[in-house]
């Protein structure tokens, strides 16, 4: 494994992933959070910032196994192979996760499908970036 390349990988897909939930999450879905039916599956706000540490770790987490997944399996086959790897993360695991938050949490039907789709745009953004950036080192 390219361990240099790797680790500029994880550090892109990190902040990809850190700035794309703040855009889904804060801007594009920030109003449909303040709805009341929302309001009474969440937290208060000032609660939720007391625990923005554990965004960092969990997206530390996901950005670094995302990145190793993708390393590991790595086909040098181009933008087209982390388009194909974050079709594959969506559905393991943003399509998994949002159902399953439906089913706990009484959000709306339709905001699970924007966070499957937001989960989408997220995967493939971050597989093209681990494929442009992850190389293995050559065999010399």
């Amino acid at each position: 494994m390219n361990w240099k390349r790797f680790w500029l990988a994880f550090f892109l897909v990190f902040v990809a992933y850190f700035a794309t939930n703040m855009l889904i999450h804060v801007v594009i879905l920030g109003d449909t959070y303040m709805k009341p039916e929302i309001q009474k599956a969440m937290r208060p706000e000032a609660e939720m910032s007391k625990f923005f540490w554990v965004r960092i770790v969990t997206t530390l987490v996901f950005a670094f196994f995302f990145t190793f997944i993708f390393a590991k399996g790595y086909e040098r086959k181009g933008i087209m192979e982390g388009v194909r790897y974050g079709v594959y993360v969506t559905l393991f695991y943003f399509f998994v996760t949002s159902f399953e938050q439906f089913i706990i949490y009484p959000v709306p039907y339709f905001v699970v499908w924007y966070w499957v789709a937001a989960g989408l745009v997220q995967a493939v953004l971050m597989g093209i970036i681990a494929a442009l950036v992850y190389k293995p080192r050559s065999a010399t």
